[in-house]
């Protein structure tokens, strides 16, 4: 892998999404928004649900319930309830993804720094953490609450790249949508598309990852530092 001395030693990074990637969140992250929809007398379809994949709650709630009366305060609150409604169904039942935890301590025995850079409010990020039992092996963790946009802009992984003490061309994403792939295309990573439930490879066609993966036990140390290195 070339580098530029100058910069100091290459530090590689593997930056996860959480959602789709470290929890199989797909089905309690859909209930909750159709449950509080119906409170809020609007439609929210598989459709709506699919557009909103990496963005933050309040872009989703201004950007497909056809609402822009709502105010701030209007939207804090619905974003309050959908969460709460999210942990209590995921809290029953938590669905971690296969392979996770034996990638996330694979990749930090190899001496990768891991991060996880998530547009979910924090109180979320905080239960998935508890629950997958590893939140001391991360250098890094950025939620929805520590950017101002969600993705494709690439500021969640800029930040937890930041965070973690490691440079943008020595970083891969792992990732379950579109707008995730294109944030760390536009952040100088290297990206993996992980096709995980509620996903399909034409998800990406155009999004141009660097490999695309149906499960996490296809990802090893050896490539994903291989990746790194075809884009450096």
């Amino acid at each position: 892998m070339s580098h530029n001395p100058s910069s100091g030693p290459m530090i590689p990074c593997v930056i996860f999404d959480m959602d789709g990637v470290l929890v199989d969140s797909y089905r309690a992250h859909f209930e909750s928004w159709q449950r509080v929809a119906v409170e809020q007398g609007v439609s929210y379809t598989e459709k709506d649900f699919a557009w909103s994949f990496g963005r933050t709650s309040r872009e989703i709630i201004k950007g497909t319930w056809g609402r822009p009366d709502y105010s701030d305060e209007e939207i804090r609150t619905i974003d309050a309830r959908k969460e709460t409604l999210f942990r209590e169904i995921v809290g029953r039942q938590f669905p971690m993804m296969d392979g996770a935890r034996e990638l996330v301590d694979a990749v930090r025995a190899a001496g990768f720094r891991v991060a996880v850079g998530s547009s979910a409010p924090p109180e979320n990020v905080a239960l998935v953490l508890a629950r997958f039992g590893e939140r001391q092996v991360f250098d890094a963790v950025v939620n929805g609450m520590d950017v101002q946009r969600g993705k494709p802009d690439p500021q969640v992984f800029l930040l937890a790249a930041e965070r973690a003490g490691a440079v943008p061309r020595d970083c891969v994403v792992i990732e379950d949508a579109r707008p995730g792939i294109e944030a760390a295309t536009r952040a100088g990573m290297a990206s993996v598309a992980l096709v995980s439930t509620g996903r399909s490879e034409d998800d990406f066609r155009d999004a141009h990852p660097d490999l695309v993966v149906r499960s996490l036990r296809d990802l090893t140390p050896a490539i994903l530092a291989d990746l790194i290195a075809k884009r450096v």
